[in-house]
């Protein structure tokens, strides 16, 4: 009999980048950047794996944007480039360390785990990756879910409630496109949760979401079993709150396993580090120094004074740190199953990209957690949230309170001093979005391409990464550059199709540059009864 069950769960999502009219984007490398460090060791460690016999479970979202970049032939092109570049860089590395044995050892370790790269890449999966996670869907080892379309966040964008139905709408059609199936779950984008959101999870038939804890914590009536089961709200969408204590393990740099001195220090760089003469070959044409992703040093600690990076050590910490999370967990189960009538579950939800590129070892320590709980859990076991309901179709009803996983637990981090000049806009633009929908449902040819186009921009500019990024004070100017691009591209339609003045040159070229949701029907948007 089981006794209990933990359920990991991935986020995996980056926002639409994606410049045809300039191959030297800084901003493109972040998606290079999480194939590398994060989606390809997460793919290796599900083929150890099975490979080893090891019978998995792990749910994961991955959102349209993110699977459109993983598929544009452009940016796949791209990536080749980008692992051509290191791999000729860590070549010179090898030749430059030849005298100094510890940074040489990892300057081979880079060179060959690039050149992998590029063989799983271009010759395993045929540059796309997004089959590898396909395969292990259908063989029932990881269940992915759906995401709203351009990860909007969804408690800002109520008025008009089109917004809402169209993000959850054409998120759940990328997702069918994709992987030819409905969704069971959906992550709703930074756990941002408001009660009107389900009118349209029912409609596109989702069976369940995750919220942060205070989510269902706060719920009414309040949990009998508090974050340790779902609850189903009165109009049948079950709920997920994330465990609190299994998130500050993971999730913190100070208190979790990422900050240990022996795992890999992100900042240290020698993209940075090395002279400029040596490096610009490498870095950005216009001179700027970036992150090669080649780091030689391992955080040691609050120092600057960084030690080398030694694999070895940070291999064998990730395995510790995986059996703690493990006892921890068994437990936590042990103490609460006893008060409960049925196995309690404890969700682990985590931003993907955590694992890899933040947390360098993260991937290994997935590995090592399933490959534990495969052979020690005894009556534990990992589950898919899916699985879960199949299992156990019984729960309390309740409302859920509204809530989010970011800082403060509410909006404040997509909506502040910093970035509240964005949702008049958006706002504005949804309305006329609307407008044009309604007035336009029977449209065809260039005018149906100009609309489908309104549709893109606006949910582009919708996405919640610029105002994000934009309170965070990262990559300020890019943020506020897109949010400004796509409403004065959404604007410019509006005018041109009221007017019906449209420029079928400049929509061919803008067609092309936010090149995502090859079905959109921008009658999503209208609020007609025969649309509803």
């Amino acid at each position: 009999m089981n006794k209990g069950y933990v359920a990991l769960v991935l986020h995996a999502h980056l926002p639409y980048i994606r410049h045809p009219e300039q191959d030297d984007m800084l901003e493109e490398r972040w998606l290079f950047e999480a194939i590398s460090e994060t989606y390809i060791p997460l793919i290796n460690s599900f083929d150890a794996l099975a490979k080893e016999g090891v019978d998995f479970r792990l749910t994961m979202s991955m959102t349209a944007p993110l699977l459109t970049m993983l598929t544009d032939p452009l940016l796949s092109e791209r990536y080749i480039k980008y692992l051509e570049n290191l791999i000729r860089l860590t070549e010179k590395e090898i030749k430059r360390t030849s005298g100094d044995s510890e940074f040489n050892a990892l300057a081979v370790m880079y060179n060959e785990k690039y050149q992998n790269d590029l063989h799983t890449y271009r010759d395993k999966y045929n540059c796309n990756i997004v089959n590898a996670f396909k395969k292990y869907q259908e063989s029932g080892k990881l269940e992915i879910i759906a995401c709203a379309a351009t990860h909007g966040f969804l408690p800002l964008l109520v008025v008009p409630p089109e917004s809402i139905k169209a993000q959850i709408n054409v998120g759940v059609m990328a997702y069918k496109e994709f992987f030819g199936r409905k969704p069971r779950g959906i992550w709703l984008p930074e756990c941002g949760y408001i009660p009107e959101i389900e009118e349209y999870l029912v409609k596109n038939e989702i069976e369940y979401f995750i919220t942060e804890s205070h989510g269902v914590l706060f719920a009414n009536p309040r949990p009998v079993f508090g974050t340790y089961a779902p609850i189903v709200t009165p109009k049948g969408i079950v709920a997920f709150a994330r465990d609190i204590e299994s998130s500050k393990q993971v999730w913190s740099s100070v208190e979790g396993y990422p900050g240990d001195p022996d795992y890999r220090e992100y900042y240290r760089d020698i993209g940075y580090d090395l002279d400029y003469g040596y490096i610009k070959d490498h870095i950005l044409r216009n001179g700027q120094r970036i992150h090669t992703g080649i780091k030689y040093y391992r955080i040691t600690g609050k120092t600057d004074c960084k030690q080398p990076y030694n694999p070895g050590k940070a291999k064998y910490k990730a395995e510790l740190h995986a059996a703690d999370f493990f006892l921890n967990r068994k437990k936590q189960i042990e103490n609460i199953s006893g008060k409960m009538p049925r196995p309690p579950i404890i969700v682990c939800p985590y931003d993907a990209e955590l694992f890899g590129h933040w947390w360098y070892e993260g991937p290994q320590w997935i590995y090592f957690l399933i490959r534990k709980m495969y052979y020690e859990g005894g009556p534990i076991r990992l589950i898919t949230l899916g699985e879960y309901i199949s299992e156990n179709p019984v729960m309390q009803v309740s409302s859920p309170c509204i809530s989010s996983w970011g800082a403060g637990g509410y909006n404040e981090m997509w909506l502040n001093k910093s970035n509240d000049w964005i949702y008049k806009h958006l706002s504005k633009a949804a309305e006329r979005m609307v407008e044009l929908a309604n007035e336009n449902l029977f449209s065809y040819g260039l005018k149906e391409r100009a609309l489908n186009q309104a549709a893109r921009e606006l949910l582009l500019a919708q996405s919640s990464d610029w105002a994000f990024i934009i309170r965070t004070g990262t990559m300020v100017h890019y943020a506020e550059r897109r949010t400004s691009e796509h409403i004065g591209r959404f604007n410019r339609l509006y005018h041109d199709i009221k007017e019906d003045t449209i420029d079928e040159a400049w929509l061919k070229d803008i067609e092309y540059k936010d090149k995502i949701f090859p079905g959109i029907d921008y009658r999503i948007f209208s609020n007609k009864k025969s649309r509803q």
